[in-house]
């Protein structure tokens, strides 16, 4: 104990020695990577990617760093990032290769590795979607649950919901409403749940036709009331209203322009703009909200603006567009800058 007590001081009396002689390296600028590229005018542009609190600017905590320096350091980052979403400057990450979801504060300056009840392992967190105070709804689909993650929590606690979920994947929360809606791929339907955990509506059967699904993954709801959802093996996005009515359908399978292989993740911006994340493009087509095609973002690849099988997509009020680009093991942040065609 002696000898571990001197350890201590004398890695007390080294930690100020060694912060300040760390050396600066000046990071190059890089040119602005925006798309469409030249001479078109731009519309969208990159931003950044991050993988691990350092990449925010969220550093450890004195205690983190001597912890690392007695036990040896421990480094957080993503290792199979599926949804992302963002909330009061917070952003969540699902992760089910480090089993929990990723809280990057970059308001507060922290950082958690959030899991379930008693730090419980999440084996599977594949949604996220924000609700009206705060609170983060995640799905995982293995434990078949929704859980949240109440505000100044770091804790996920399942929900007490009405009926039987084979495989939560998606969902969305009205905040008009206060329901929460969640896909259940494996039964091809949506369900919506009041904020007592009731059944209000089942949505959908699997079909072809107008409002029946084949293996629904992701969806997004507008602030309009405008339901988006990726109609995964019926190669679609189908638009209904949050009464669950169909309104609209687009996109079918191939390999062009506009086409879809493998839909994923799908959201909207404040005009109107769909982004549907294809894993199979290693890309996110841009819509428009009634289906038109307007334009392709990234290509296959590891460098600014390219993917390897992307999933979860979010946009944030100030039209800031987060892509967990998941074999890359990061999100990549991009920013809607252009007019409203």
């Amino acid at each position: 104990m002696k000898a571990f007590r001197r350890f201590l001081l004398l890695t007390l009396t080294m930690v100020p020695l060694s912060s300040c002689t760390a050396p600066v390296h000046e990071k190059a600028e890089l040119p602005a990577l925006v798309w469409p590229a030249s001479p078109e005018p731009p519309r969208i542009v990159y931003v950044r990617s991050f993988s691990k609190p350092d990449d925010l600017g969220i550093s450890k905590t004195f205690f983190q760093r001597l912890r690392d320096l007695v036990f040896g350091a421990e480094e957080s980052h993503m290792v199979r990032p599926i949804a992302v979403t963002e909330s009061g400057g917070a952003l969540y990450v699902a992760d089910p290769g480090a089993r929990g979801v990723h809280r990057f504060d970059k308001v507060k300056g922290d950082y958690d590795l959030i899991q379930g009840l008693k730090e419980t392992p999440l084996p599977s967190p594949v949604g996220l979607a924000r609700g009206a105070d705060g609170e983060i709804y995640l799905t995982d689909s293995k434990l078949a649950q929704v859980l949240v993650i109440r505000r100044g929590e770091k804790v996920a606690t399942p929900l007490e919901l009405e009926g039987e979920l084979l495989q939560p994947t998606g969902l969305a929360f009205d905040t008009s409403s206060k329901q929460l809606y969640v896909v259940d791929t494996k039964a091809n339907r949506i369900q919506v749940y009041n904020a007592q955990g009731g059944l209000v509506r089942s949505i959908g059967k699997r079909g072809t036709g107008p409002g029946e699904f084949n293996y629904p993954t992701l969806l997004w709801l507008t602030p309009q009331g405008r339901l988006y959802i990726t109609d995964s093996l019926n190669f679609r996005v189908q638009i209904l209203d949050r009464e669950g009515r169909f309104v609209a359908t687009f996109g079918h399978v191939g390999d062009g322009t506009g086409d879809a292989a493998r839909q994923k993740g799908v959201a909207t911006d404040h005009h109107g703009h769909v982004y549907v994340v294809d894993s199979l493009f290693h890309a996110v087509q841009v819509f428009d909200e009634n289906g038109r095609y307007l334009l392709t973002v990234g290509a296959q690849g590891q460098g600014r603006g390219e993917f390897w099988l992307p999933v979860g997509i979010s946009i944030d009020d100030y039209d800031n567009i987060y892509i967990a680009d998941t074999y890359n093991q990061r999100v990549q942040v991009l920013r809607y800058l252009g007019d409203e065609s």
